[in-house]
């Protein structure tokens, strides 16, 4: 609305002149200029045309009024057309010559009464932005008025200047006629609009329904997002069906989405929203893509006293219980052997999507040592490896891939009978042993480490060549084969057939080789020298006799005999 003849009223804190014309006078021209034009008033009008940026309205004069289309999309509800009615504010003509409209549907006082009736009442009146001045604008109500900046409703002083030359609805807040000076506020009049609009769309929520909504914040439990008006709250745990730990892994301020309504407190007008509720549940899926006995592969989400969490998918878990860690090792923490993040293969042992949960095997993925332990650990070979444990009655040894050999306290040694396995060993010594008996069965390996131990045979054999004769006493007689014993626990085998053929001829005695046969010998043997002669047995047992070593193998500790000539 034009006050060409009109100067401002200006605020009382304002510091221009003052015109010499008073306030009485002012209004008593503002009520004679609006008598008889149309400016300010409201009028239903028809549209006669549509433009794509302006809309063409006959108001019933001479001339149309121009109303912008962006000024009816933000008041009317439908597409502006041709013939539909529309109410109006007429303002003063523009450069085209035609009205200036608004589809705001406020009164616009006309009058002094006007003014002083809007400002008891309270009642929500149109103005234009004039300009820009300290602390805020002036605006044209009929009369100048001052619009403190605080109170315009506009947050940022970058967007300030965009106020200027629009029509605003405001209220007046302040009418001095005495001070000349009128204050008017349009903060109050939006808050109140923003308030009856999320009233308004808050009444039309519906809880499960989806709605399109945009992020007006965050918070790390949360984001606040703006559904039409009204601000709901995703909480992180509604973000997605993975585990998130701050909002922000997910949304962004200014972010748009598709939501759920989950819950409305009509009480405290709150409203839970949820995104992952518009997803499928992945725990749906999940049943349809594991099975006993599948290998995974996943993501070790956390790490628990019982076991690991393996993500298989967002929003899916599953476990490895400590127990399937490993075949073998005592595992005391699943940290000892996974870490948060790693990457891990592991085999299905169960599904369960009612209660969504999911056992995993960690051992089974890798393959069961015990498999191939017959193959790798034969019975006789020699194995290496530290002590890991020793107890009361042996010690145990690591053999690789988790498996242990166990060695009984009385096969540690031949040198003494031990009372603990720490008399000889300590944990961590590296020893040699001798597998002795594998049960698949029961994933036991026996050891022997005194079988590795030098015995008197071969320290004998290794103190002898073949060929070489010595003397011996024969034990047991089987046909032409006998047992001879050399020294105390050397026993060797002797082919008689040779003193058979001879058994006619006499034979000459030998001086035995008693040195070695020792001191054990000389108080066992009650007989003192080899006997022989026509007519007697060629051989009998208990007699020395003298033998010549026709062949040795160290490997099985095997000596054998023939009667020395």
């Amino acid at each position: 609305m034009s006050n060409r003849n009109f100067d401002p009223v200006l605020p009382a804190d304002e510091s221009s002149p003052r015109e010499e014309a008073t306030f009485a006078d002012l209004l008593l021209s503002f009520e004679q200029q609006h008598a008889d034009g149309p400016h300010g008033e409201s009028v239903t009008g028809t549209v006669v045309s549509v433009g794509p940026e302006v809309i063409l309205i006959d108001i019933g004069r001479k001339i149309e009024g121009s109303l912008p289309v962006a000024k009816w999309r933000e008041t009317q509800p439908d597409e502006p057309r041709k013939g539909a009615a529309v109410a109006v504010s007429v303002g003063p003509r523009n450069e085209e010559g035609y009205y200036e409209l608004s589809t705001i549907r406020v009164e616009r006082p006309k009058d002094w009464a006007g003014l002083q009736s809007a400002f008891s009442e309270k009642r929500t009146i149109g103005g234009v932005v004039v300009e820009q001045v300290k602390g805020g604008f002036r605006v044209d109500i009929g009369v100048r008025a001052f619009l403190p900046a605080s109170r315009s409703g506009v947050r940022d002083a970058e967007e300030m200047p965009n106020l200027v030359g629009q029509e605003i609805e405001c209220r007046i807040t302040k009418l001095d006629v005495e001070k000349e000076d009128v204050v008017v506020d349009r903060r109050a009049v939006l808050e109140e609009e923003q308030a009856e609009r999320r009233q308004q769309a808050f009444s039309e929520l519906k809880e499960g329904e989806t709605v399109h909504g945009r992020v007006r914040s965050l918070m790390d439990f949360g984001a606040f997002v703006d559904v039409g008006g009204v601000d709901g709250l995703l909480h992180v745990v509604d973000m997605s069906y993975s585990r998130v730990g701050k909002a922000s892994e997910i949304v962004k301020a200014g972010d748009e989405l598709d939501l759920k309504i989950l819950k409305i407190d009509a009480a405290t007008r709150k409203i839970s929203l949820g995104l992952k509720q518009l997803q499928e549940d992945p725990w749906s899926v999940a049943s349809r893509t594991f099975h006993v006995g599948d290998r995974v592969s996943g993501t070790v989400s956390r790490l628990a006293d019982f076991g690991a969490f393996v993500e298989l998918l967002p929003g899916v878990d599953g476990l490895i219980h400590l127990s399937e860690l490993s075949w073998n090792k005592r595992v005391r923490k699943p940290a000892d052997m996974l870490k948060v993040g790693e990457r891990v293969e592991a085999v299905i042992l169960q599904v369960n999507p009612a209660e969504r949960r999911i056992g995993l095997g960690y051992k089974q993925a890798l393959g069961d040592p015990w498999d191939t332990v017959a193959q790798k650990f034969p019975v006789g070979s020699a194995v290496e490896g530290p002590v890991s444990n020793l107890t009361q009655f042996g010690a145990f040894v690591e053999l690789g891939d988790g498996i242990e050999g166990m060695v009984h306290i009385s096969d540690i040694t031949n040198e003494k009978r031990l009372d603990h396995p720490r008399e000889k060993l300590a944990k961590g010594q590296t020893v040699k042993a001798v597998v002795l008996e594998v049960d698949r069965e029961k994933r036991r390996i026996r050891l022997g480490m005194k079988q590795l131990e030098p015995t008197t045979v071969d320290n004998y054999i290794s103190e002898h060549q073949s060929g070489e004769t010595v003397s011996g006493r024969l034990m047991e007689i089987h046909g032409d084969r006998a047992k001879v014993e050399l020294g105390e626990g050397i026993v060797a085998t002797c082919q008689l057939k040779a003193r058979e053929e001879k058994a006619g001829e006499p034979e000459q005695p030998k001086a035995a080789d008693v040195s070695s046969l020792g001191a054990m010998l000389a108080a066992r043997w009650k007989q003192g020298g080899a006997s022989g002669g026509a007519g007697k047995p060629a051989a009998r047992a208990g007699e020395v006799r003298s033998f010549r070593i026709a062949r040795m193998d160290p490997a099985k500790r095997l000596i054998e005999l023939e009667l020395a000539s």
